[in-house]
Parts: C-alpha cells; structure tokens; sequence
C-alpha cells in the first residue's frame, strides 16, 4: 500500500529542524563537521550554508523524482544525487575563498555523507510533496546552521578572544587554545546538549504545571 502524502503544511513542518528535531542537539547528526570546523564563526557558517544547500537542493529534486526512482536502487540515487551538488558547492567555495576551501578541508566532500542529509532523502523528501519537502528541509538547515554558529561562536570567543576575526576582549585577553583544538569542540558541545535538555526539561515541565492547573480550575467549576 502507497504511503499516504500528507498535504498539509504547518509551522510545525518548519519549526521541527529548528527544536524539537534539531538534527545536532536532538538527534545528534553530523557530528564530524559538528566537531571539526567549529573553532571559528567563519568556519561555522560556510559549513551551515554549505550543507543547507546540499539539503535542500536534493531533497527537492528527490522528492520531484520519488515517483520515478526504483525503490531496489533509492539508496543508490540519493547518493548519486547528493554526490552531485556537493560537487556544485565544492567548486563554489573554492571560487569564492581558497582560504575557507582550505580551512573547512575535506569535511565539504564528507557532505555526502552527512547521515542528516540522507536520512531526510530516505525518511522524508521521498515520501512527501515538493512545498512540503522545502520548508522542512530548511527547517532541519537552519537549525544545523544554528547549531554549528553556537558551538562556532563559543570556540571562537574563548579560544582566540575574537568573534568573525573582529577582537573582543583586547590584547590582556589570555585565550584558551584548547577551545580552538579538537577537545575544545567535545566541550562546548556537551556544554550546549546540558543547556538545551534543561530548556526543553523546563519548558515540558511549566507545561504540564499548566495543564494540571487548567484541570484543578475547570473541576472547580
């Protein structure tokens, strides 16, 4: 039996990449470029922007196509079409900055297999319509973008005192070079998962205290 395709598009469609299915901070996805690239906002954003671009670019075009792709060779499609415009951002950055090219190094061909991006392809993009496949592809790129510029920021800030190459804390600022090392990004991501449970535990539980009070009130009625 055809998997139903829901038409309905809500701001939950949107909003799920950005919180409650942050694909860093909830499903904990890509976390090599996650790790790698983050020791500044420069480094962040481009990777944002990059890996945005790749998802919604292929998913859009697997979700025109998922009536037409054999499902014996799907996997082997999105594959081939991600491949594709990783290649297209590739080259683009490479025009762009051969300083940032060399910086973000091979984590922009590693794209193509950013779990993320083929998880959507395989979960979603193949089972719903074209409008729909966009607004959750953007929603899952830019809450990776978001993700990427906190842990950017954070690294940033305390490993060289500098936010986008722009000094902050002055000369007397002592850094904390193992912020821009790789240890520095374990930190500071498990520094964001602690803060964002405790937002999501927080705002789950003053919820539920609403609901109880809601209750109390209408029997009290």
């Amino acid at each position: 039996m055809p998997l139903k395709d829901d038409h309905t598009i809500t701001a939950d469609t949107f909003l799920a990449g950005i919180w409650k299915e942050n694909p860093v901070f909830v499903m904990l996805l890509g976390m090599c470029p996650v790790l790698a690239v983050t020791n500044s906002v420069i480094n962040a954003l481009a990777m944002g922007i990059a890996t945005t671009f790749v998802l919604l670019c292929s998913s859009s075009l697997i979700s025109l196509l998922r009536n037409l792709i054999p499902k014996e060779v799907r996997i082997a499609t999105y594959i081939v079409i991600i491949a594709t415009f990783v290649t297209i951002t590739d080259y683009v950055i490479q025009a762009i900055s051969l300083e940032l090219y060399n910086a973000l190094g091979a984590f922009i061909q590693l794209i193509v297999v950013n779990c993320m991006i083929l998880g959507r392809a395989e979960a979603y993009a193949s089972k719903n319509r074209l409008l729909k496949t966009i607004t959750n592809s953007l929603g899952m790129g830019i809450g990776f973008s978001i993700a990427l510029l906190c842990l950017g920021s954070v690294r940033e800030l305390l490993g060289n005192g500098s936010l986008l190459g722009y000094s902050i804390f002055g000369d007397a600022f002592q850094p904390w070079v193992v912020m821009v090392l790789p240890p520095g990004g374990f930190i500071v991501l498990g520094a964001w998962l602690l803060l964002f449970n405790w937002i999501k535990e927080r705002s789950a539980k003053t919820t539920s205290e609403a609901l109880v009070t809601q209750k109390e009130f209408s029997n009290a009625r």
